[in-house]
């Protein structure tokens, strides 16, 4: 078994960072899981085993490890390299919208480009100004009603939530063991009031409401990519990547459903990420609108109320146009 052994001039933060970086950057790791490149996941992890803050300053580059932390050093630098884990699962932690939230085994590790539109309130696809007139005017005063399906850790719920100080948001899952961890971050964002976490296979346990946003990051991952992906993505839940029908099961699901789910003035916000191709040729008369992202990623498109009711007789008969779906 190949072991990892500081060396002896190593002993500050800085010191081991610089080290650590060069040992990553000789072996096969991919980083796309919290970080894009040796030396940031190298200070990420480096301060996690020194117990330094994620965002530690210059001041901290010159602390001396103790023993005890240089062994957490060596331990880690095998559950990196060898076991090709993911920084944020050994951490624990993962970072989405500025926000911290607790990983697992369980739940993917939060990366989705949706975080860009959520700070934009969704605009200038939902009129939330718009929607903040209007429900002003009403005796009701109803919250806004999001919907999160396929929520995972809960991310995007939480960042929605934390965005519409004035949302209710319904973050829901198949899997359990992601919704226990859902509801650890809802309680740590403290948005239990306003954040319910639900069990369901998509819409089958949910309550008959309307939404006013559906936002979505479901599995879309094809097994001909999922065989294809470097050994970190192996340590995610399978079920979170893979989606049958050329990866877009669950996005059809969502389509078909939206129609008796969306407000009258909502809109639905799916990323298919690689399957944005195939889902435009099955339905090539219909107006995605495909989103670019200044911080990068793609494969996420808009549809509002009124498309979907447009197109709803499409999406209900997708088996029969696909064929082989």
């Amino acid at each position: 078994m190949k072991m990892f052994s500081i060396p002896v001039q190593c002993k500050s933060l800085h010191d081991i960072i610089v080290w650590v970086e060069q040992l990553f950057q000789k072996n096969n790791l991919y980083f796309g899981h919290g970080t894009d490149n040796a030396l940031d996941e190298a200070a990420w992890l480096i301060a996690y085993c020194a117990d330094k803050p994620v965002d530690f300053t210059d001041n901290d580059l010159g602390y001396v490890l103790t023993p005890e932390q240089r062994e957490k050093v060596t331990a880690v630098l095998h559950q990196r390299i060898i076991d090709k884990q993911p920084a944020a699962y050994i951490t624990g932690t993962a970072y989405f919208f500025g926000l911290e939230f607790t990983v697992n085994e369980h739940v993917l590790i939060p990366r989705s480009p949706v975080a860009e539109l959520i700070a934009e309130h969704f605009s200038p696809w939902f009129d939330y100004t718009g929607w903040l007139n209007k429900s002003s005017q009403s005796e009701t005063n109803k919250p806004l009603a999001i919907l999160d399906m396929c929520t995972g850790s809960g991310c995007i719920a939480i960042a929605c939530a934390t965005v519409f100080k004035n949302a209710n948001v319904d973050a829901v899952d198949i899997s359990e063991p992601a919704l226990q961890v859902a509801n650890i971050n809802i309680k740590k964002h403290n948005l239990t009031s306003r954040v319910n976490a639900i069990c369901s296979d998509m819409f089958e346990a949910l309550p008959q409401k309307r939404y006013d946003i559906i936002v979505s990051n479901p599995p879309y991952v094809t097994q001909s990519e999922i065989d294809q992906l470097p050994d970190e993505y192996h340590k995610e839940p399978e079920s979170g990547l893979f989606a049958a029908n050329k990866g877009l099961q669950f996005a059809i699901t969502i389509l078909q459903q939206a129609f008796y789910y969306l407000a009258d003035d909502g809109i639905v916000v799916i990323e298919v990420g690689n399957s944005a191709q195939t889902l435009q040729q099955y339905f090539p008369d219909i107006p995605f609108t495909w989103l670019e992202f200044e911080s990068g990623g793609d494969g996420v498109f808009v549809l509002d109320a009124t498309q979907i009711r447009q197109y709803h007789a499409q999406f209900k008969n997708i088996n029969n146009m696909a064929g082989d779906l």
